[in-house]
């Protein structure tokens, strides 16, 4: 993923955000990744819903990760999303940086970050992350999740 000279809001696709806390993977799937939101420092944005019980966890650790998950991946977006943690990561073997950063193998694009600021935003609260490294394989297309369906995005 390339960082243009001019911030440009987009909306990549379905992201996975997660780390390892206390030796477990957790993580929530968000569809309001924004990339472009500041170029110095390199910042991303994600919109938390308020009553997510997994973000409070998530905001502590000192990285994160993000996969921008791949069209292939559907099924996989479902059950990282499942309100049932125990079950989220079934069948998964996340790589996990020295920081605690966590991330799904074969995925689209990669991106470990850090919490910078955050914004109350009505019943959800705007989460300003810094980019501290990125990854972008040639994988599969982003899955994206427009108009209550799932489909796919280059990314590139």
């Amino acid at each position: 993923m390339r960082l243009s000279a001019r911030p440009s809001p987009i909306s990549p696709g379905v992201a996975f955000i997660g780390a390892e806390i206390d030796a477990a993977p957790l993580g929530l799937v968000a569809s309001t990744l924004t990339v472009g939101v500041s170029l110095d420092p390199p910042l991303v944005s994600v919109a938390v819903q308020n009553t997510s019980t997994t973000w409070p966890a998530l905001r502590r650790a000192p990285e994160l990760g993000i996969s921008l998950l791949g069209t292939d991946q559907e099924h996989l977006a479902r059950q990282l999303a499942a309100k049932d943690r125990s079950r989220r990561f079934t069948g998964v073997s996340p790589e996990v940086t020295a920081g605690g950063a966590l991330t799904i193998p074969g995925s689209s694009a990669f991106l470990w970050t850090r919490l910078y600021d955050e914004v109350a935003a009505g019943d959800h609260t705007v989460a300003l992350l810094e980019i501290l490294g990125t990854r972008n394989d040639d994988g599969p297309e982003a899955l994206v999740f427009h108009r209550s369906e799932f489909k796919g995005l280059r990314v590139s």
